[in-house]
């Protein structure tokens, strides 16, 4: 299996260094419904993650959340609300989102506000070996003291320092130089820390928190091309910086960004040029948006239309009649193996899943052939559910994702819980049982009830 590295800029043949897969994808800011854009991120790396368990691979999955960054404390802020309750609010809907699109979760989903100990450590040393200093209050990481500044977004450190700008009440030696720790300021968030009290800056998450669950180096390290420069430039910078020299990251795969048409700009929220995914879920299901953020290659942009989707929703039909109508009982059975040999390779060259779409097509139009001859179809048929299955397609009727039913699931599970203390546990089976025969499962965690779309 070959993937593209941005690090070295070629495609390199990929192994892991260990006896498993350790995969780190960037994850949400929790200030804001989830759009298109991060369904097409999340869909990419949950096909590779299949794929690499497909071909025997153990993969260890972390990505991260973001609850504490300038607009979730300006969204808190707004509404009158804590950062607590704002991230919390944005989890739940991610995982009924994902859930709904069929994405793999993670391994583990940390979030800075509970790794702050890991995150003043590596300031710390950071500090020790003079990487960093501190000024007005702030930490910086100092950019030119790591010679290797650079080597990831393959840009000049001088032409980074001459376009890096000192915003207003910044302290530092040099423009280019990036916050690691913030300062505290009256309304905000802090923790205490040997430098100061404050809080973490933007970058130093990440690396903090992927050396904690996965150590070093990382196998994989996933994004969008957006976060090449400066984010992941950085997280090499530091996380190099203070394991001493040692690589990061083996690997990394970045993939292209959405775009609404005639629209230069990526889709993003603070711009506004968004689809809801709620909204494209209802309307197109989970199978049609996989099938045409697939279609395209995942280092290519990608364009938003109604058509495209459109489109998919019908493919997404199509492989599901192939997989699901009888076939015959006569004549000789379908040889998927030819269909399946050129699913592999395309996957096998960086991902290439549109070639590999292409040989489920093919495969679905077979079976249709040797169905109208009375042919048997039932292997054929096997090895396209397990082929789609690798792309995380479900090839079922979707049922509708309705955004305007989550205050109702919600109240639900509300009055299930009310009922459950009062020990009514019949009344409280009742909801369950009503819920899951509507295509709602409800599991009681220990962090509470939690609900997804039935599979089944």
């Amino acid at each position: 299996m070959r993937l593209y590295n941005t690090l070295s800029r070629r495609l390199e043949e990929f192994v892991p260094a260990g006896d498993e897969v350790r995969m780190y994808v960037c994850g949400p800011n929790l200030y804001a419904p989830c759009h298109l854009g991060h369904a097409m991120s999340y869909i990419i790396f949950d096909v590779l993650r299949r794929y690499l368990e497909f071909r025997g691979y153990r993969v260890r999955h972390v990505q991260n959340f973001t609850d504490i960054e300038d607009n979730i404390i300006l969204r808190a802020r707004a509404t009158g609300r804590t950062i607590q309750d704002l991230a919390e609010e944005h989890i739940d809907l991610f995982f009924r989102q994902m859930d709904a699109l069929g994405i793999q979760r993670a391994h583990h989903y940390p979030r800075p506000t509970q790794e702050i100990d890991a995150i003043v450590d590596m300031v710390r040393v950071l500090l020790e070996k003079g990487y960093a200093y501190q000024a007005g209050g702030d930490v910086y990481f100092r950019v030119l003291s790591f010679p290797d500044y650079g080597k990831l977004s393959g840009r000049d450190v001088d032409s980074l320092m001459a376009g890096a700008r000192v915003d207003p009440g910044e302290a530092k030696e040099h423009p280019a130089d990036f916050v690691l720790w913030k300062g505290a300021k009256e309304g905000e968030p802090s923790w205490d820390s040997p430098f100061g009290p404050g809080r973490p800056g933007w970058h130093i998450e990440c690396s903090a928190m992927s050396l904690k669950y996965l150590g070093q180096p990382l196998d994989i390290h996933g994004g969008g091309q957006d976060l090449i420069f400066p984010h992941h430039e950085n997280e090499v910078a530091q996380s190099e910086a203070y394991s001493g020299r040692k690589p990061f990251a083996r690997f990394w795969v970045h993939h292209g960004l959405l775009r609404l048409p005639d629209s230069p700009e990526k889709m993003t929220r603070h711009l506004g040029n968004l689809v809801p995914l709620d909204e494209a879920l209802d309307r197109f299901g989970p199978d049609a948006l996989r099938l045409f953020v697939l279609g395209s290659h995942y280092r290519s942009p990608l364009t938003y239309s109604e058509e495209a989707l459109a489109a998919a929703r019908a493919g997404a039909r199509r492989l599901r009649l192939a997989a699901t109508l009888e076939g015959g009982e006569r004549g000789p059975e379908v040889d998927p193996s030819p269909y399946r040999e050129r699913f592999l390779a395309a996957m096998d060259d960086d991902l290439a899943t549109p070639q590999a779409l292409a040989a489920l097509f093919d495969l679905a139009a077979e079976i249709n052939r040797a169905r109208d001859e009375g042919r048997r179809t039932a292997h054929a048929q096997a090895v396209l559910r397990e082929l789609a299955g690798v792309l995380g397609l479900t090839l079922r009727e979707p049922t509708p994702y309705r955004a305007d039913a989550v205050p109702f699931i919600e109240m639900l599970i509300e009055v299930r819980q009310e009922l459950r203390s009062q020990r009514l546990y019949a009344l409280a089976d009742s909801i369950r049982a009503r819920l899951l025969e509507l295509g709602i499962v409800l599991e009681d965690t220990p962090q509470g009830t939690r609900w997804r779309p039935r599979e089944d």
